[in-house]
């Protein structure tokens, strides 16, 4: 059985991959169950292991109060080695199992840990660009993060409690055959000091969940300071978001100081539990010698049992505490994880022909085959509409719904709350599918786009706008992800994007590294990689959003006349007010109010159109103004 790394194949089913069960999102604790079920195996071995590690701490003080009994106090050599060669075996397999037991613990928690990860990248895969709209990024970042974790942390200790339960009857039908009175003593000390403890666990966890909202909200604004500082610092925003996250982070670190405080109080009560359990256990050890009814070497292995029992209420507890903080994390996690994808495949769908023209019906615009076609507006915004509809995207027009807001609410209103959240989460889903699933009204050769595998719509028609990121990786992963090109193909699409100047910065030139988003590169380097990338892919219908907005004119220049060259034959839709694309367009389309309001060439609508030279003539005083090289290096 291979466990690590784990063979997740949730969601979906890749060609290579067996078939994995969804987890269960029905409740946390099903989450929770479903999660110790897919290792029940390595958790059984952890146990076992557990087991054995603590035999010299169950038989240990029994073992040594029969050497006192049997050969320090009668005198006897014989008996008195013995013993000790008994316990030396018994401390030997300890010594072994404990290695072994460490070993298997720290796998269950990767697998755990892992597995989460990778279902959590599955269900982003699965649900591409609709994720967003109903979660917030933060809230995804944590469930791959600190909450798998907190799965990994509970399968170590729900391993280490079973052993440490079989331990803890063990010695107590041990001590129960010395002494009845002590063995009730020791049998009943762990289920009253886990109930002195269950009144705390109820605030503890709802001040867990609001630590965990803040670190979410925290990360999720962190997120997107970073990916916008570019932006922050051209406009002078930098201090208004700093005071936000400072902000921000001193409601973290209340909530986080809030919850330590009833964590640490739960601990205090195991600690003052335990203490009263050894007090009382030593002083009714100490009357029954005096009487007669022990001996020295039994009251011995009661003092050691006494010590040893601190040891699996500490862990009873500590199953509490990480068994709650699992329920947070699971509950978290199933807010991700139950999500669907509003898609669903036709019956009979319809092959694409991408050599075909493509039209949308809500803004009349047409794309010609093999042409480049430059869409003007005014409005930025409307002509990323259009892109989205090209590429059978859903609109960005949601916010998303985040799992622990109002978090600090109690009782009924909290559970309103939830439920509330529940409704407006269903809200958006409903409303996905209802769009996704119905006639798309963009047409690809007259089939429409909902007629057509969404497999073959993502073949057949590309869009790259500005949100596209970079991974961390080598260059040639970041142009060729799926390692279909040829050196030369790869070569083609970097030169027309202009961006041999990444691969000469780079001392191991295709195999440099690039960090997460691309950050060791300009914003202009890294908007050409994505160019790059983008054309590299060879699309039938190639939809690009603003593809030049981060470099200089004469950078620009370049690109549009190498793009027209590298596509010549093939359709491509640039949505851009440049002049320099403009002048390389077979026909430009000006969309007014979201619809087309005129087309033809350049030359001739600069001519007889008022509003598509007022729309250029303001896109031509903004090219004049000077532009920051730094961002077109």
């Amino acid at each position: 059985m291979q466990d690590f790394p784990p063979r997740i194949a949730t969601f979906f089913t890749d060609t290579d991959d067996a078939p994995s069960p969804d987890p269960d999102t029905r409740s946390p604790a099903a989450f929770l169950r479903w999660i110790l079920r897919q290792q029940w195996q390595v958790i059984l071995a952890s146990t076992a292991a557990c087991l054995l590690w603590l035999l010299p701490l169950t038989f240990g003080p029994y073992i040594f109060g029969r050497a006192v009994d049997d050969g320090i106090l009668a005198g006897s050599t014989p008996h008195l080695l013995g013993w000790a060669g008994v316990m030396l075996a018994v401390v030997l397999v300890g010594g072994v199992f404990g290695v072994v037991f460490h070993t298997l613990v720290v796998r269950s928690w990767l697998i755990s840990l892992y597995g989460t990860t990778q279902m959590v990248t599955r269900k982003i895969a699965q649900m591409g660009h609709v994720l967003p709209r109903r979660s917030p990024t933060g809230e995804v970042l944590s469930v791959a993060s600190s909450d798998s974790d907190e799965f990994g942390a509970l399968t170590e200790i729900l391993a280490r409690s079973a052993a440490q339960l079989v331990s803890y009857l063990t010695v107590a039908a041990i001590v129960l055959s010395m002494s009845v009175e002590l063995g009730i003593l020791v049998l009943v000390a762990a289920p009253v000091l886990l109930g002195a403890a269950l009144p705390l666990l109820r605030p503890l966890h709802r001040r867990q969940q609001v630590e965990r909202s803040r670190n979410s909200e925290l990360t999720s604004l962190a997120t997107d300071i970073v990916a916008g500082l570019r932006i922050l610092r051209g406009i002078g925003g930098e201090e208004t978001f700093g005071r936000n996250y400072a902000h921000q982070s001193q409601q973290a670190r209340r909530a986080g100081v809030s919850s330590g405080i009833w964590q640490a109080a739960v601990e205090a009560v195991g600690v003052l539990f335990s203490g009263i359990f050894l007090v009382s256990l030593v002083w009714l050890g100490t009357r029954e010698v005096e009487s007669g009814e022990l001996t020295v070497g039994q009251l011995v292995s009661f003092l050691g049992y006494g010590l040893f029992m601190v040891g699996p209420i500490r862990t009873f507890f500590e199953l509490a505490q990480k068994g709650t903080r699992a329920l947070v994390s699971a509950r978290r996690a199933i807010a991700i994880f139950e999500q669907a994808p509003p898609w669903r495949e036709p019956a009979a769908p319809r092959p694409l022909d991408g050599t075909a023209e493509i039209t949308d019906d809500l803004s009349g615009f047409t794309a010609r085959p093999g042409e480049l076609t430059v869409v003007v507006s005014a409005v930025p915004e409307q002509s990323s509409a259009l892109a989205d509809r090209l590429g059978r995207y859903l609109p960005p027009d949601t916010n998303p719904v985040g799992e622990d807001e109002d978090d600090e609410l109690k009782g009924r209103a909290a559970r309103q709350a939830r439920a509330d959240r529940e409704r407006r989460r269903a809200r958006i889903a409903a409303r996905d599918e209802e769009v996704a699933t119905r006639a798309w009204g963009v047409r690809v050769g007259g089939v429409d786009l909902s007629e057509a595998g969404l497999d073959d719509v993502r073949r057949v028609v590309l869009v790259s706008d500005t949100g596209s990121s970079l991974f961390a990786g080598t260059l040639q992963d970041a142009i060729d992800p799926h390692g279909r090109l040829t050196r030369e193909a790869a070569e083609d699409a970097l030169r027309a994007a202009n961006a041999e100047d990444v691969y000469d910065a780079l001392p191991e030139g295709w195999q440099g590294q690039l960090d997460e988003r691309g950050r060791g590169l300009s914003g202009g380097q890294r908007q050409r990689v994505v160019l790059a990338r983008a054309l590299a892919v060879e699309a039938p219908i190639l939809v690009l959003v603003e593809p030049t907005s981060a470099v200089d004119a004469h950078t620009e220049a370049r690109i549009a006349e190498r793009v027209t060259t590298l596509r010549r034959g093939r359709t491509t839709v640039v949505c851009t007010v440049s002049p320099l694309w403009l002048h390389h367009a077979d026909r430009v389309v000006l969309l007014q109010d979201g619809v087309v309001a005129a087309d033809g060439d350049h030359a001739h609508l600069l001519e007889h159109d008022a509003t598509y030279r007022s729309v250029v003539a303001r896109a031509l005083d903004e090219a004049d103004d000077p532009v920051d090289e730094g961002a077109s290096r």
